[in-house]
């Protein structure tokens, strides 16, 4: 049975929080969304309020079903410090910030706060994303329904709950867009070094991976190793390049990489 639509506060409206906004509306997902972003200049729309301060926004709080943050991780803190006076101790807090434990959110609000931290990544944008959650133990299972009902706006949901996790679900999902864009650069690259024209290269090498995606997406039920095996021809040119792509190297450098930004995002945990 669907759960009737929400009532939302959302703090920041920049490209993610847009998007959540979009999503939300297209979807009827919620029934009322109240805004909070200084910043933010959006179409009035029926079913939303937009605020340019805090005490204009707290006149809403009281009727939310849940409290969305959207804000970069940087002004987070400072943010929620100014929030911390308006926020009942059982309203419950989803977070998208990278890098923002739980215990944060609880430091500053109660102890008590039922917090879900999310990691989508830039692909939300356009609805192509996939989000990870992890609960606090005091989410509810109506509070879990009713935040998957929020990002399944932007593509699939899972989630965990080991936080522990999330540093290596930004590694790979968070930060893994910038690696896919990386590999059009690198195969537009070799494509130059074999006599293409650069635009062409670039042409092909973006549309090759826009295809090969869809067709993951298409084919879901086939495996990746599948896919790739349905396109290899033995003794053909694609077996040539895999027998030089699959010597190892290339796992270890994203094995490396993506160690890398577990550590990192470890580091800006702490």
């Amino acid at each position: 049975m669907n759960t009737p639509p929400l009532t939302i506060g959302l703090v920041g409206c920049g490209k993610m929080g847009q998007a959540m906004l979009r999503g939300w509306l297209e979807s009827a997902a919620i029934g009322h969304v109240t805004i909070l972003d200084p910043m933010a200049a959006l179409p009035l729309q029926q079913n939303t309020t937009l605020t340019d301060n805090i005490h204009s926004f707290s006149q809403h709080i009281g009727a939310l079903d849940m409290l969305v943050l959207a804000v970069k991780p940087q002004i987070m803190e400072e943010v929620c410090s100014e929030l911390q006076d308006h926020i009942q101790s059982h309203l419950p807090i989803l977070s998208i910030a990278a890098g923002r434990t739980i215990d944060s959110f609880k430091h500053i609000f109660a102890d008590t706060q039922p917090i879900l931290r999310a990691m989508p990544n830039t692909p939300a944008a356009i609805g192509k994303g996939i989000t990870v959650i992890c609960p606090s133990s005091e989410v509810t299972q109506d509070q879990k329904t009713h935040a998957a009902q929020l990002l399944q706006t932007l593509g699939p949901v899972q989630w965990v709950e080991d936080e522990s996790l999330m540093d290596a679900v930004t590694a790979l999902s968070g930060s893994g867009p910038a690696y896919v864009f990386y590999l059009i650069e690198t195969l537009a690259a070799g494509g130059t070094k074999v006599g293409l024209p650069e635009e062409m290269a670039m042409a092909l090498a973006r549309q090759t991976v826009i295809g090969a995606a869809a067709l993951c997406e298409t084919e879901s039920d086939i495996s990746a190793a599948t896919l790739r095996e349905n396109v290899t021809s033995p003794g053909g040119t694609t077996e040539a390049a895999l027998k030089i792509l699959m010597n190892g190297k290339l796992q270890k450098i994203y094995d490396d990489a993506i160690l890398a930004a577990q550590k990192r995002g470890k580091d800006l945990s702490d």
